[in-house]
C-alpha cells in the first residue's frame, strides 16, 4: 500500500510523462491529463484491485477500469507502464506511426490495461455497466471504475446509461466526473451548461459523492468511502473537482491545454516544476 508521500512521488512523474509524449509529437491532450493525475495514480496504486503482471481482458476476481474520455490517453498510458503493465520505455511510441500508444486508446494493438477503445466521447459509462453486470452474473464481487469529463456529459448517452444503471440496480459501479469546467471550445458553462450536476445524478437514481481530485488524502478517502457506500442497491457517482492543467502553472485553468502540446521552453518549464521521481523513459 503506498503511502501518500510515494503518491506524490509517483503523481510527479507522472505529469513529466505526459509533458514529455505530448511535446515530442506536437499533438496530443495534456490538460485534462494534468488534472487527472492524482485520480489515475490514487486508483492504479492503491484502489484498485488488479494484476499487471498477467492481463486478462474479463478481469475476473479484478477490479475493472474504464476510460470514456479516451483522449487524456497519456496519463492512463503513463500510469499503466509506472504500474507494470508494459515497459516505462514504450512511452517513447506514443502517437508515432504503428504504436500501440495511439492518441486514443484502442484495444486491436493488444496494450495490457486497455479493456474497451474510447475517445467517441459518451460511450464508457454503458461498458462499464455491462462488465458491472457480468460481475454480477458470475457472482465476481469486484467493483467497476470508469472515468467521464465534464463536457462528456453533454452526451445524451451518458444519460440513458445513468438512468438504466440505477434502475437495475448496478451497484458495483463507481463512475467518476472530472468537472473541470473547461471543453475543447471554452468553460462548460459557455458551450453547453451542465447546470447542477449533484442534483441531476441524485434525480436519476444514484447516490452522490464529492471531492477535490487534486487533494490526493480527499481523493483517496473518497474513493474508499465509495467502496463501503457500494452494493446498496444504487450506482456511486463521484463528482471530481480538478483544475485543468494541474501541476504546470502555466496550462492551470485554461480550456486552451486542451489538446496543445509545450514547446521547447514550455516543457522546460513544466519539467522544472514537477521533479523526476522514478526516472524519465
Amino acid at each position: 500500500m503506498k503511502t501518500l508521500e510515494e503518491l506524490n512521488a509517483i503523481s510527479s512523474q507522472v505529469r513529466r510523462d505526459i509533458v514529455r509524449m505530448v511535446h515530442a509529437v506536437n499533438s496530443g491532450h495534456p490538460g485534462a491529463s494534468l488534472g487527472c493525475t492524482e485520480f489515475f495514480v490514487s486508483l492504479y496504486f492503491k484502489v484498485l484491485q488488479h494484476n499487471s503482471k498477467k492481463f486478462e481482458m474479463d478481469g475476473i476476481g479484478e477490479d475493472l477500469f474504464f476510460l470514456s474520455n479516451g483522449h487524456i490517453s497519456p496519463v492512463f498510458y503513463s500510469v499503466l507502464a509506472r504500474s507494470g503493465y508494459f515497459a516505462v520505455e514504450e512511452l517513447n511510441t506514443f502517437r508515432k506511426i504503428n504504436t500501440r500508444l495511439q492518441g486514443h486508446p484502442t484495444t486491436h494493438e493488444h496494450l495490457p490495461g486497455v479493456r474497451m477503445s474510447s475517445g467517441s466521447l459518451g460511450q464508457g459509462m454503458s461498458v462499464a455497466i455491462g462488465a458491472a453486470l457480468a460481475k454480477k452474473q458470475n457472482n465476481d464481487d469486484r467493483w467497476v471504475f470508469s472515468l467521464h469529463g465534464d463536457g462528456e456529459l453533454q452526451e445524451g448517452q451518458i444519460w440513458e446509461a445513468a438512468m438504466f444503471a440505477s434502475a437495475k440496480n448496478v451497484d458495483n459501479l463507481i463512475s467518476t466526473i472530472d468537472v473541470n469546467g473547461q471543453q475543447i471550445d471554452g468553460s462548460t458553462k459557455q458551450v453547453l451548461d451542465l447546470g447542477n450536476l449533484r442534483l441531476k445524478f441524485e434525480a436519476f437514481g444514484w447516490l452522490v459523492l464529492e471531492c477535490d481530485g487534486n487533494n490526493l488524502a480527499d481523493l483517496n478517502s473518497t474513493l474508499d468511502g465509495a467502496k463501503e457506500k457500494s452494493k446498496n442497491g444504487k450506482p456511486i457517482c463521484i463528482l471530481m473537482k480538478t483544475n485543468m492543467g494541474n501541476g504546470v502553472d502555466f496550462m492551470m485553468g485554461s480550456h486552451k491545454w486542451h489538446g496543445v502540446a509545450p514547446n521547447d521552453e514550455q516543457l522546460k518549464v513544466a519539467l522544472a516544476q514537477n521533479e523526476e521521481t522514478l526516472g524519465d523513459y
